[in-house]
């Protein structure tokens, strides 16, 4: 071995070991989460029938193209079918509710209990589309029933607002970043939500101390463009909170940053 090789091997050597420190702390991810139904998942309920992990949401052929969600292969509960936090009442809540839509339908598609898990609009193979959907193993995967797996059911009083304007409809209409508390209307007790025209489209989040400022981010609080009496705004839905892709536990999986110290609560609410 001469001389010359040493630098170039050393630095070979190197980046082995900086690739093996990277893949070390890569994300969890949907791969053997509670979110795997596969034959070769891990998750409470499971099937036998495919190895496929994403097909239980996603098809790269005959998606749903009414729903806020990429090549979403469920079928959608009706928007009108919940019952909304404001049914409560409280004196409290400022800001608009819309009908539960978005990225939050999306979820209730499993979530709320209605329809079997693995009820897919596109199955694994050739030819098994199915307009109105249908289950790809009748024995092995079937409706959430809130053991073990947590179901939320139709009536949603009892969970956090979702399809409701963030801050209180302070940043409704705003094409710039938007302060709460210097904003004319709307609650002032919630963080500054940062806006950005991303492919032509509204798109706002908050901020958080898990990603880079001013840049949107998979750990920052993200907040879904909502028509509110004409006006498109920023609304809080099931997504904001959750990221369906990352099981990290923190303890509670598959939230977009850790909640110690109600970190996720924070991000959004000043308190």
């Amino acid at each position: 071995m001469t001389r010359s090789k040493l630098p170039l091997l050393a630095w070979i050597a190197c980046i082995a070991v900086a690739t093996g420190l990277a893949a070390s702390v890569v994300w969890a991810g949907v791969r053997g989460s509670k979110h795997d139904l596969s034959s070769g998942g891990t998750a409470q309920a499971t099937t036998g029938a495919t190895t496929e992990v994403c097909v239980f949401c996603h098809t790269p052929h005959g998606s749903d193209q009414n729903v806020s969600a990429p090549l979403w292969n469920k079928t959608l509960p009706l928007a009108g079918s919940y019952t909304r936090y404001s049914s409560l009442g409280t004196a409290t809540l400022d800001g608009a509710e819309v009908p539960v839509g978005s990225v939050s339908l999306a979820c209730l598609s499993c979530h709320d209990g209605t329809q079997a898990m693995d009820v897919v609009l596109n199955a694994p193979g050739s030819g098994n589309y199915n307009a109105a959907g249908a289950q790809i193993d009748l024995a092995a995967v079937g409706v959430m029933t809130g053991s073990p797996i947590p179901m939320l059911g139709t009536d949603l009083r009892n969970d956090h607002p979702v399809s409701i304007a963030y801050a209180g409809g302070a940043c409704t209409g705003t094409t710039a970043d938007c302060n709460p508390a210097t904003a004319s209307i709307g609650d002032k007790d919630f963080q500054i939500a940062q806006y950005q025209t991303i492919n032509g489209k509204d798109s706002w989040w908050v901020d958080t101390l898990g990603g880079t400022p001013n840049q949107r981010d998979k750990t920052d609080m993200i907040l879904y463009a909502r028509d509110f009496s004409g006006t498109n705004g920023p609304s809080v839905e099931c997504g904001s909170c959750h990221d369906p892709h990352e099981d990290t536990p923190r303890p509670v999986s598959f939230l977009r940053l850790s909640n110690t110290g109600s970190a996720v609560c924070l991000a959004c609410h000043i308190k």
